[in-house]
């Protein structure tokens, strides 16, 4: 282990110096020593201390060895035995969303209709007369009576404030009465395409919940979230990014919010590095300008196109290809008819740009391997790197067609364990295909985790934990839900860190620990390899490093 540590060290040193070298040349800007450094490198997974010059790792090894690097300006700490880790690199997530998730109303919390009424009831107290209330997250599995709210239910005490606000997953939402007159929305009005307006079945009148793109129609007549309001939101996200050990995230990003990260990029303050997705109306402009994937620098990047092949299964829109369990009425809902899929996916592909595509069920799986199918065989073979972003239910044969097309699964593992609590009883048999992470893995293909953030926390500690238990926060089931599908730790962070560097191009700048490579740390105060489990949820982040500099440090 020494000769390797040693070896390691030597290597790193002179890759790093430049050509003429003196001792001062090799003078390390950082040194964190004393520690138990998980490098994520099969070659050498362990080390005792790294060394960083100019933002980037430039030795991996023992203490003695490191320590030599050490000069009279070298910023040294000593780890006192703690853990360190790559920064984690959130592979999927909503960052303004998050950020204005923090500052808004949480519905989260709700555990009845009771418990929903008295927090918009007490929020709304604090906003002038017309303001909107957005927001939300709320999750009405987690009430006794399952049923989703209604208008009805909130009307009373909104006479004054529109009300749109979002079940936890993004594809459902519940507007009042005065939003549905502000948007036009009547008995009369027609689902839209990938949409649907629930309405009651004795009246015909809208009972409030809008489905994936119905929500639309509501979201029109909002009035834009003011530049200040964004940016104190972008803001309070990247806080807490900070807080948690997130280095990078792959953002679904709006128009707005990438001229936010500029401007704070500009400045010095942008404190994590960004893969800011656009949606797929932007695939003719990067086609007509030439931009492709993976194009930008270290701290912001764009080539990426989100689309989106279905809904959720919580609000009962992921498209399967037999009905639901609990509703046989529906299969779920396609958010683009299969040949307006794979003309999209076909564009990008055609563009040079890197598909993300949002499919939750088996058919909607299916639909989106065929349309990657078909663009390889029209456009040709490439690194492309396209990915399925969530991945849940996926049947066998399709399992090795992510593989032979070396599609990426992108996917939030905290998911699996917030909706085991419902799954089987709305899919019935059909999740033993469903949240697989070893069979992936097992079959060759990638993967890269995530949160989907505000859809789950953006706590990184959470994505392991449910990957190495799949059991709930609280405990159970005992030994794990489909326990065949649990990863190790190494397993787990390896997808959260250089998985994720690898589904943005990235792992040869980021990722893992070693020289060359962007010094993106995370410092965990106790050992998640050695510790019970049940306390990887409660391990907090003792330091954040970016590019060699604290951006963090637990008071």
């Amino acid at each position: 282990m020494k000769k390797m540590l040693l070896a390691s060290l030597i290597v790193s040193v002179i890759s790093a110096a430049p050509m003429g070298g003196t001792e001062q040349a090799l003078e390390a800007d950082m040194v964190l020593y004393n520690g138990k450094i998980f490098t994520v490198e099969k070659s050498m997974p362990w080390a005792e201390a790294v060394a960083v010059r100019d933002g980037k790792f430039i030795a991996v090894g023992s203490a003695v060895d490191v320590k030599k690097l050490i000069g009279k300006n070298t910023q040294t700490i000593d780890l006192q035995g703690k853990l360190v880790l790559p920064g984690f690199n959130d592979a999927h997530l909503h960052f303004c969303s998050g950020g204005l998730y923090l500052l808004g109303i949480d519905l989260r919390p709700a555990r009845n209709e009771k418990d929903f009424l008295s927090i918009i009831k007490e929020y709304i107290k604090k906003l002038p007369k017309g303001e909107w209330v957005t927001g939300g997250n709320w999750d009405h599995e987690n009430w006794p009576s399952k049923k989703h709210p209604s208008k009805d239910l909130i009307d009373a005490i909104t006479p004054d404030h529109p009300v749109l606000v979002s079940r936890l997953d993004g594809h459902m939402a519940l507007a009042n009465s005065l939003a549905l007159k502000l948007a036009g929305i009547t008995r009369a009005t027609v689902n839209p395409q990938g949409g649907e307006i629930v309405k009651d079945k004795k009246t015909g009148e809208p009972s409030g919940i809008l489905r994936d793109n119905a929500c639309d129609l509501v979201d029109a007549v909002i009035p834009a979230l003011s530049r200040a309001r964004r940016e104190q939101a972008i803001r309070t996200a990247l806080r807490h990014a900070r807080e948690l050990g997130v280095t990078s995230i792959q953002d679904n990003s709006s128009s707005e919010d990438l001229e936010i990260y500029q401007e704070l990029l500009a400045k010095g303050d942008l404190t994590v590095r960004i893969n800011a997705w656009r949606s797929d109306d932007c695939i003719a402009d990067f086609s007509r300008i030439g931009l492709k994937a993976a194009f930008g620098g270290p701290f912001l990047r764009l080539g990426t196109i989100k689309i989106f092949s279905d809904g959720s299964m919580g609000a009962g829109t992921a498209l399967f290809f037999e009905p639901y369990a609990d509703d046989p009425s529906t299969c779920g809902l396609p958010i683009h008819k299969e040949d307006e899929l794979n003309a999209l996916v076909l564009a990008a592909d055609k563009a040079g740009l890197q598909i993300a595509t949002h499919a939750i069920g088996d058919q909607a799986n299916a639909w989106i391997l065929n349309a990657l199918a078909k663009a390889r065989l029209e456009n040709g073979t490439r690194d492309s790197r396209h990915r399925v972003e969530h991945s849940q239910v996926v049947r066998p044969e399709d399992v090795l067609r992510f593989r032979d097309l070396a599609v990426i699964a992108s996917i939030q593992p905290c998911h699996c364990i917030d909706d085991m609590r419902w799954a089987e009883k709305r899919i019935g048999s059909r999740v033993n295909d469903a949240y697989r992470f070893a069979s992936f893995l097992k079959a060759g293909v990638h993967l890269a985790f995530g949160t989907d953030w505000p859809v789950e926390p953006l706590d990184p500690r959470l994505g392991l934990y449910a990957a190495v238990t799949r059991e709930l926060p609280a405990g159970g089931p005992v030994g794990g839900w489909h326990a065949d599908e649990k990863l190790s730790m190494a397993e787990a962070i390896e997808h959260y860190t250089l998985g994720s560097a690898y589904a943005e191009f990235q792992e040869k700048e980021k990722g893992s620990i070693v020289a060359g490579k962007w010094a993106d740390l995370v410092i965990m105060e106790k050992n998640l390899f050695e510790i019970p489990q049940k306390d990887i949820l409660n391990t907090a982040v003792s330091m954040t490093i970016l590019a060699g500099k604290i951006i963090y440090k637990k008071l």
